[in-house]
């Protein structure tokens, strides 16, 4: 016996009200296993897999690529399978598992599976610098995804390289050159560049073209201007005097690095000021209701993370409970993460409010856009050597921007003078004496 089966758009998320569909990972006519992905959607700016929730045949889809579909609305339609009909009932499906090698066992066959087709930008990009045809690469990723190693690996390796087809995809390809950033400052980035950027086609006689908007990019365009256009910006600055933090870290960070693996970072020190600064000032850590103000007891930065195509905005739950150590663990694990694309929506989801390391690239001063519904977006800029005045003598010190945009519905110029003043004696009052546990 076969039932129709309408998979909807679940809530994935405690605030989602909507997903876009991304890519669909099946088309009508595939037989899918429980639990097996269908489809991959956008939200946040992170993608998700949807499972299906029966086994059966994909009859149907109901939202296209690049949709935007609310929670609850359906998707596709499913032909779901009677395990107690007989045999002959229905059409045979094939177990995702009888797809895929034992554990451990080599195989030179390419994968039919789930991953056929499911490859990002760069790993397109780099098999048809390299000629290689993506549907013989084995993939080590996530879930058996193809990675940018993965590709660069089967090149070195001699194996048999693409048709002619993916040729004329890597002529047909126009991409802008790297351009190299400055080499000062921390970079969270594996590799400081501006990303490149490819096009699918070219107008012939025209100084312009065309590049298609990503569902990635068409989430972050709704969350900024939603931003901007509910809540009302306005900026604050203050300049720190960060010596003694630079001396502290210069002193540590190579006995830091041998013992805990990671790279001890001036932003690990920049949140600690900030929360306890925080603490002084809750109300900085709020977002506005309709009819009330809403203090967050729990202090959840999110960070700003710039990969090669979008930012993602990862969170540091708890962060005021964490010491100075365990904030550099965090700080190093989410950018990785980001990086690699294996952020969760768990990752990204309960910022309180928002730190960005806007001097890993080299920016002195900056304006930043409020993540909605947060209250505040603070910036740590470019550390630079100035002159300044002591005591009535000058002397070069190392100095640092600070930027805050605030929600004027909630925060008052006072207010955040105050918070910025705190968060500057707790960066200065750093010695070579402070402890990282």
């Amino acid at each position: 016996m076969k039932t129709l089966t309408e998979i909807v758009m679940p809530k994935l998320a405690e605030s989602l009200v909507s997903a876009t569909i991304d890519r669909w990972l099946k088309q009508p006519g595939d037989t899918i296993s429980m639990y097996e992905p269908i489809c991959e959607v956008i939200t946040n700016k992170v993608n998700a897999e949807i499972p299906s929730t029966v086994e059966g045949r994909l009859v149907s889809i109901l939202a296209k690529d690049g949709e935007d579909v609310p929670v609850g609305a359906p998707i596709c339609v499913i032909e779901a399978i009677d395990e107690s009909a007989g045999a002959g009932s229905t059409a045979p499906v094939t177990s995702a598992a009888s797809t895929q090698p034992a554990a451990g066992e080599e195989s030179d066959i390419p994968v039919e599976g789930d991953m056929r087709g499911r490859y990002s930008p760069a790993v397109q990009r780099i098999a048809a610098e390299h000629g290689v045809d993506l549907q013989l690469v084995r993939g080590t990723g996530l879930g058996g995804r193809v990675t940018r190693k993965d590709v660069l690996a089967y090149a070195a390796s001699g194996q048999p390289k693409a048709t002619v087809a993916a040729e004329a995809v890597k002529d047909a390809t126009v991409k802008t050159e790297k351009a190299p950033l400055r080499t000062t400052g921390l970079h969270l980035s594996e590799t400081p560049r501006i990303p490149q950027i490819e096009v699918e086609s070219e107008i012939p006689g025209r100084g312009e073209y065309f590049i298609d908007i990503t569902p990635i990019r068409n989430a972050i365009a709704r969350n900024v201007k939603q931003s901007v256009t509910e809540i009302p910006h306005a900026w604050m600055m203050i300049e720190v005097d960060v010596t003694n933090l630079v001396q502290l870290r210069n002193k540590l960070k190579d006995e830091f690095k041998k013992r805990e693996g990671v790279n001890l970072t001036y932003l690990a020190f920049v949140l600690k000021a900030v929360v306890n600064a925080v603490k002084d000032y809750p109300i900085i850590n709020s977002t506005w209701a309709t009819d009330k103000i809403i203090v967050k007891r729990d202090i959840n930065i999110s960070l700003a993370v710039g990969t090669e195509d979008s930012v993602a905005t990862p969170v540091i739950k708890n962060a005021d409970q964490k010491n100075i150590a365990g904030i550099a663990h965090e700080i190093d694990d989410l950018a990785r993460r980001g990086r690699e694309g294996k952020l969760t929506l768990s990752d990204m989801s309960g910022g309180t409010l928002t730190v960005n390391n806007t001097g890993s690239f080299g920016s002195i001063l900056s304006y930043p856009t409020i993540v909605y519904p947060q209250a505040v977006n603070l910036t740590f800029e470019s550390i630079v050597k100035r002159p300044v005045v002591i005591n009535d003598m000058i002397g070069v010190r190392s100095m640092a921007n600070m930027c805050l945009s605030l929600d004027h519905r909630i925060l008052d110029g006072v207010i955040c003078g105050r918070f910025l003043q705190r968060v500057k004696e707790n960066l200065e009052s750093f010695s070579i004496d402070t402890k990282l546990y």
